[in-house]
């Protein structure tokens, strides 16, 4: 068999050839590095390069797959859709395995190929007849196709889901949370539903217009395009410094669980906590808490004005909890109902305002906004400026000049 290049074959030869290069790097380095995550994201670059070689030897004028391999199952086409989802659990949870449990996800696509597979097995003359007397005239293919959009709606909902749940999570857990926001992901997600859109949007003009094969190929060149973009930025993303653990102790119940925070309407005063004022930082006070919790809001305001722990740039709820002596689950407590604020707002906001007093001081003249901003524990310009305007609702830039 010889391979035709073309205009039509060459660009999806190109992306055939550039997802596996990719897929095993992948596997190589998550072997090597014993990362699940990268093993999977090579399986989701596997998933795409099979979603468009049918095309890709059709163009080449290679007809494998229409001739000896009519009906055999082309793609991992149901599979698809879990193994993204999987990809994010395994990037949010360094921990995360597939167990037999998991192995239900599959099972839409087991069902797939043991249904096509059966019916290759049965020869050429059985698989003609059947496509004429049974796919056709009960529109299985349409019934595939169908079950496969809801599949794909149905893991597209699960893994917006778990994302947003990480995005309020990393913010309990974490002062710096611009390196492991996962936006790559997000992208990814919406990458793939514009494709998905888009091949939708295409196979109905197809239908309609009656496109032959040559004018159908443009989400098949659209495929390549996201080949490459999830090949590239997937392989070159920069992998957290922390092991993630979220979807294992996130769901641990505090032991003061059943506790209400009342926020007042004014700040506490300087009689109530007279360190956590002098520092700046405002909280709320929360009237109904056990003795032991309000002697640790206290000793954890004098730990963060005297010993500036803020000034990490890696701070982490554990490492706080561990420099107070507690449990990460009491001191989120803390924070969130004797102070008014999740983690990464409490820490940041004592970031905000040691920039402010540094910025007044005129030995520090000489340094620029985003030095002085990395002296006070944040680490990169992108969130600190994000939390200086939320916090004081004016730039840098313009607190300096007032």
């Amino acid at each position: 068999m010889e391979f035709y290049f073309s205009a039509y074959s060459s660009p999806l030869l190109f992306g055939f050839v550039q997802a596996w290069i990719y897929a095993l790097l992948l596997w190589v380095r998550g072997r090597r590095e014993e990362r699940l995550s990268d093993v999977l994201l090579g399986w989701v670059l596997v998933g795409m390069a099979f979603n468009i070689w049918e095309y890709m030897l059709g163009f080449g004028g290679i007809n494998l797959l229409w001739n000896q391999l009519e009906f055999f199952p082309r793609t991992l086409g149901y599979l698809f859709p879990v193994l993204c989802y999987f990809y994010l659990k395994s990037q949010v949870n360094a921990d995360f395995r597939i167990h037999r449990r998991d192995l239900w996800h599959a099972v839409p696509f087991l069902i797939y190929c043991t249904y096509h597979i059966t019916v290759f097995a049965m020869g050429p003359a059985f698989v003609h007849n059947w496509k004429i007397k049974v796919v056709g005239p009960y529109h299985l293919e349409t019934v595939e196709f169908v079950i496969g959009l809801v599949i794909d709606v149905y893991y597209l909902i699960l893994a917006l889901r778990l994302y947003r749940q990480y995005r309020a999570w990393i913010k309990t857990q974490f002062s710096e949370t611009e390196t492991i926001s996962l936006r790559w992901f997000r992208n990814l997600l919406i990458g793939l539903t514009a494709m998905s859109l888009f091949s939708l949007i295409m196979t109905v003009v197809s239908q309609a217009l009656g496109l032959d094969y040559w004018q159908n190929w443009w989400d098949e060149l659209a495929q390549v395009a996201l080949i490459y973009y999830v090949s590239i930025n997937g392989y070159a993303q920069a992998q957290p410094g922390r092991r993630l653990n979220f979807g294992t102790n996130d769901a641990v119940m505090p032991p003061f669980a059943s506790l209400t925070s009342v926020a007042v309407a004014e700040p506490i005063s300087s009689e109530q906590l007279a360190v956590g004022e002098a520092a700046g930082v405002r909280a709320t006070v929360a009237p109904v808490m056990p003795d032991e919790l309000l002697d640790l809001r206290d000793k954890l305001i004098t730990c963060m004005t005297t010993d500036k722990p803020y000034l990490d740039p890696d701070l982490s709820l554990a490492d706080l909890a561990r420099r107070m002596h507690t449990n990460p689950v009491v001191l989120s407590q803390v924070i969130n109902t004797g102070v008014g604020k999740n983690f990464n707002d409490f820490v940041n906001e004592y970031r905000v305002e040691e920039f402010k007093q540094q910025v007044r001081n005129p030995d520090n003249a000489h340094l620029s906004f985003l030095g002085l901003a990395l002296d006070c524990g944040f680490n990169s310009k992108a969130t600190f400026n994000r939390a200086f305007k939320k916090f004081t609702g004016q730039s840098p830039k313009e607190f300096a000049q007032a």
